[in-house]
C-alpha cells in the first residue's frame, strides 16, 4: 500500500482538478449534458490530459532530482527521496504517454487529429520549461499560463463547441494573475536554507504584486464583457460579484503562508472552495434551470 501511494503521489493527482477546465466550453454553451456521447469523448479527453499531465510532471522530477533534494518541500517527491528511481518513472512516463494517445483517439475518432495537437504542444512547452525556459522571466509564467489556455480549447475542440473570446481573455488573465502569484510566494518563502530557482533572482515582491493586480483587474473585467456579451440569461452579469469575491479571497490566501501554487492555495482554504462551489452551483442554475 505505501508502494501504492508512492507512485500516487508521483503522479500528483490532485493537479488533475486543472483539467476541468475542460469542460468549461461546453458548460458554458448552454449544451452540457444534451449528448451523452459528447459528454463521453469528454471525460475521455480529461483522462488523456490527467495521463499527459502526470508525464509532464515526471519529466520534470526527473529533470530536476538533484536541485530538488536541496528543496525543504520538493526534497519529499519520490524520485527526489530516492523512492523510486529515475528509470523506473521513465517507464511510467512512456505508458502515460501511450495510454493519453489512445483515450485521445478514442476521443477524436482517428489516431491523427487536431486535439492531439494540443496535447503535443501542452507536453513541448512543458518540456521546454523543465529544460530551459523557466530561467527566462515573465516567459516562464507565461508557459504556466499557457496550460491552461490549451486545456479550454482542447476541450471546445473535442466537443465542438467554440470557446468565447471574452472567456479565452479571461483563463489567460486570471491564469497569468496566479502564476504571478506563484513566484511572489516563492520569493518570500526562499530564505537561504535551499536552493530556489534561479528565476527568482530576477523577479522583484514588488513586480509580481503590479503585475497580479494588473492580471485580476483584466480577468474581472473581461469576464464582465463575458457576462454582458451572452444573450441566453440576463442573470448572468450577477456572477461577476462571486467572481470578484473568489479573486479577492485567493489574493489573501496567496498572502498567507502558503508557496502560492493555485491547487494547493485553492484546497487549503475552505472558504475559498465554497466561494467556488457557490459560483459554479450558481451558474448552473442560471444557464441549465431558470
Amino acid at each position: 500500500m505505501k508502494r501504492l501511494i508512492t507512485w500516487i503521489r508521483l503522479f500528483r493527482p490532485k493537479h488533475y482538478i486543472k483539467n476541468l477546465l475542460i469542460f468549461v466550453p461546453l458548460f458554458f454553451s448552454a449544451s452540457f449534458g444534451k449528448s451523452l456521447e459528447q459528454l463521453g469523448r469528454l471525460f475521455m479527453a480529461f483522462s488523456a490530459f490527467c495521463f499527459v499531465s502526470s508525464l509532464v510532471y515526471i519529466v520534470n522530477d526527473i529533470k530536476d532530482r538533484e536541485a530538488d533534494r536541496l528543496h525543504e518541500i520538493k526534497c519529499k517527491r519520490p524520485i527526489a527521496s530516492g523512492e523510486i528511481s529515475a528509470g523506473s518513472a521513465a517507464a511510467a512516463a512512456f505508458i502515460l504517454a501511450a495510454a493519453a494517445f489512445f483515450l485521445n483517439w478514442s476521443a477524436a475518432g482517428s489516431p491523427l487529429n487536431a486535439e492531439l495537437i494540443f496535447l503535443i504542444l501542452y507536453f513541448g512547452l512543458n518540456a521546454a520549461y523543465s529544460f530551459k525556459l523557466k530561467h527566462i522571466p515573465i516567459i516562464d509564467v507565461m508557459i504556466l499560463a499557457s496550460g491552461f489556455l490549451i486545456r479550454t480549447l482542447y476541450g471546445a475542440e473535442i466537443s465542438g463547441t467554440k470557446a468565447s473570446d471574452w472567456l479565452i481573455l479571461t483563463i489567460i488573465a486570471i491564469s497569468l494573475y496566479m502564476g504571478f502569484g506563484k513566484r511572489r510566494n516563492e520569493i518570500i518563502k526562499q530564505n537561504g536554507r535551499f536552493q530556489t530557482r534561479e528565476v527568482l533572482k530576477q523577479y522583484t515582491c514588488s513586480f509580481c504584486d503590479k503585475m497580479m493586480n494588473v492580471c485580476m483587474t483584466l480577468g474581472i473585467a473581461f469576464y464582465s464583457l463575458w457576462a454582458i456579451s451572452v444573450t441566453y440569461s440576463d442573470l448572468l452579469i450577477w456572477s461577476v460579484i462571486p467572481v470578484i469575491f473568489i479573486c479577492m479571497k485567493y489574493t489573501l490566501a496567496v498572502e498567507g503562508n502558503s508557496f502560492g501554487d493555485p491547487v494547493d492555495v485553492l484546497l487549503g482554504d475552505k472558504i475559498l472552495i465554497a466561494s467556488v462551489l457557490f459560483y459554479v452551483i450558481y451558474m448552473y442554475l442560471v444557464i441549465y434551470i431558470i
